[in-house]
């Protein structure tokens, strides 16, 4: 794609060699034109469905999951990768799971030589079969057999943070390092409980019928940001109770909330309708990105929004035309990492991406 106007390339040429050009060009190759807060985008992998990237507490990692066919897996599996190495298309990374059932959410623990994620492997080796559309709706599931693991960058698994019956996921880690905040649907519902970086004091913070889940701490590690669907009409509410027993969710409308650490001060940030998750702080602590796909007729096309909290006011900071999600900034701030379909060569293929970040 050519995002230069023939004048400003004209101007460029002439004033720097045509390799320095060529580079400079390649460099924006990846982004559109009106990605204004991102520069230099760099894809990490090259097939496969790759998400849920997130940095190493010295931002020179990430980890993910992948279920990439040509790396020999059948479902979603965790990966280590440095980021000094460049990217992944000379072959498979790390793998940090143990291959078998199915995994979910990972995130670096402080000290950034062990790794926190979800399996269902001790509920049996093979890859749970994935629902279909439940009458006609998509739909995720909520497996009863995930547990959180924390592992060494070997795949060595160090501990069992997760005691409970049911599904135990999406765990993510405070800046600070002292926390640990997770979903869980050990007391009926799909809440959100924070524990210590042990494992200890595990404390439900949230309590409100409806699904929540994809936490994260702010910078300072005072608030958390999640995504939340809130059934209120008698039939909302019969529906998302009779699809949690046999633990599934409908994920189509969510929206995003904030509260202080210890779940207090609980405000909703969002109200646009349709499907709003991934959130993730800004560095400054004060706006949020998330993925969204309110603005969409038909509800496929996927775009990252970055809302300030202060104000409500929102723009729109990617745009291709049919997925991005998953924004994670690097400690610094000076790195946005993501998952995109662009640059797919008209696959299904949803990749990793880093960019350099403008505010």
């Amino acid at each position: 794609m050519k995002f230069f106007k023939t004048a400003i390339a004209g101007a460029l040429v002439g004033s720097l060699s045509i390799n320095a050009y060529a580079q400079e060009k390649n460099a924006d190759s990846l982004r559109y034109p009106q990605e204004k807060h991102l520069r230099n985008i760099r894809q990490l992998t090259f097939g496969g469905d790759n998400a849920e990237a997130y940095f190493s507490f010295d931002g020179q990692k990430i980890v993910f999951q992948s279920n990439y066919k040509v790396w020999g897996l059948e479902c979603d599996q965790i990966f280590y990768f440095d980021l000094r190495e460049g990217d992944m298309s000379k072959g498979r990374p790390q793998m940090v799971s143990t291959s078998h059932g199915r995994t979910t959410c990972s995130y670096f623990m402080p000290g950034d030589t062990t790794i926190l994620y979800a399996s269902t492997h001790l509920g049996g080796m093979a890859c749970p079969i994935a629902p279909s559309r439940e009458g006609g709706k998509y739909v995720w599931q909520i497996h009863p057999d995930y547990d959180i693991f924390v592992a060494d960058l070997k795949g060595n698994i160090k501990k069992k943070l997760t005691k409970h019956k049911g599904y135990d996921a999406e765990a993510t880690v405070s800046p600070k390092g002292d926390k640990i905040v997770f979903t869980s649907m050990r007391s009926g519902d799909l809440e959100l409980w924070v524990m210590n970086i042990d494992g200890s004091n595990q404390k439900r913070i949230t309590k409100d019928l409806g699904y929540d889940g994809g936490a994260f701490f702010s910078p300072d590690g005072s608030k958390i940001v999640f995504r939340a669907s809130r059934p209120k009409t008698p039939e909302q509410i019969k529906e998302y109770k009779d699809l949690l027993k046999k633990g599934l969710v409908q994920p189509t409308e969510m929206e995003i909330f904030i509260c202080d650490a210890d779940g207090s001060n609980l405000k909703q940030i969002t109200n646009l309708g349709k499907a709003n998750w991934a959130p993730f702080f800004h560095p400054s602590g004060k706006k949020i990105l998330f993925s969204s796909n309110h603005a969409s007729a038909r509800g496929f096309q996927f775009n990252i929004y970055m809302v300030d909290l202060e104000t409500g006011n929102m723009e729109q900071v990617t745009y291709d035309g049919v997925f991005d999600s998953f924004p994670m900034f690097s400690p610094d701030g000076k790195k946005l990492i993501f998952s995109s379909n662009r640059n797919n060569k008209g696959t299904k293929d949803t990749n990793l991406f880093i960019a350099d970040w403008v505010d």
